[in-house]
């Protein structure tokens, strides 16, 4: 069963996206703060939308050497967000560090850590072509999903078409956050690797990721429940 919706609340300014949050009243959706808007408003907009009583995934994808993430990472510990995340192709030793410093001197932590495994704009084509990696893109997903879970993170971010066999190794209670996906009816766009809601809650996805279809919405608020009634039912 799909646990819930994250808004991709992909806007270049904190005005635009409490603009479009204000929209929707009481409701207070899941939000997933990327880098343009991370890096236009800085910690400030984690505070505001967490005043406003909103979940947040902070989605900065991190990718160094170990101890620039690990530092990275003990900083972002003070943010009050849900969910963080890492790329797996950094490596076991990178993540681990990720999740040192992300973890308080007393052994706590607020958010659950994460690791990207491949964007859901890229083909496999693209993946053993310019990456010069000449696995599957399924056995490639599922080797660094394996990488990511033997660091101890909580789960990855895949594709909804690899949820199942993520799941399949590495167990059914590690998470499973999953972009890529429009309604039957919207426009693809830049993703490559896509499914609806309602198929990606059927492949076991944990959470979906949603972006366009809902903020470039003619009503917003309608696709989000759409969405909603598709994946969480």
């Amino acid at each position: 069963m799909g646990k819930d919706v994250i808004i991709a609340c992909d806007f270049e300014s904190a005005e635009k996206t409490f603009a479009f949050l204000d929209k929707f009243g009481e409701i207070k959706p899941f939000c997933k703060i990327g880098m343009e808007l991370f890096y236009a408003e800085g910690p400030s907009i984690i505070k505001e939308l967490k005043k406003r009583g909103h979940k947040i995934f902070l989605d900065l994808k991190l990718h160094d050497i170990p101890n620039t993430v690990k530092k990275a990472m003990s900083v972002l510990s003070s943010y009050d967000v849900d969910i963080c995340n890492v790329h797996a192709a950094g490596t076991i030793d990178m993540m681990r560090a990720g999740l040192e410093g992300l973890t308080r001197p007393d052994g706590t932590r607020n958010a659950k850590l994460i690791a990207i495994t491949q964007l859901t704009s890229t083909s496999e084509e693209r993946m053993q072509k310019e990456l010069l990696i000449n696995e599957t893109l399924p056995d490639t997903v599922i080797a660094y999903a394996k990488n990511t879970k033997a660091a101890g993170l909580d789960g990855v971010v895949c594709s909804p078409l690899e949820a199942s066999i993520v799941h399949e190794n590495c167990g059914k209670d590690f998470l499973t956050i999953t972009p890529g996906i429009r309604f039957a009816d919207s426009a693809v766009g830049d993703q490559v690797r896509i499914t609806t809601p309602a198929k990606a809650k059927e492949l076991g996805s944990d959470y979906i990721v949603v972006g366009r279809p809902i903020t470039a919405a003619e009503d917003p608020v309608a696709a989000y429940k759409r969405c909603v009634e598709e994946f969480v039912g």
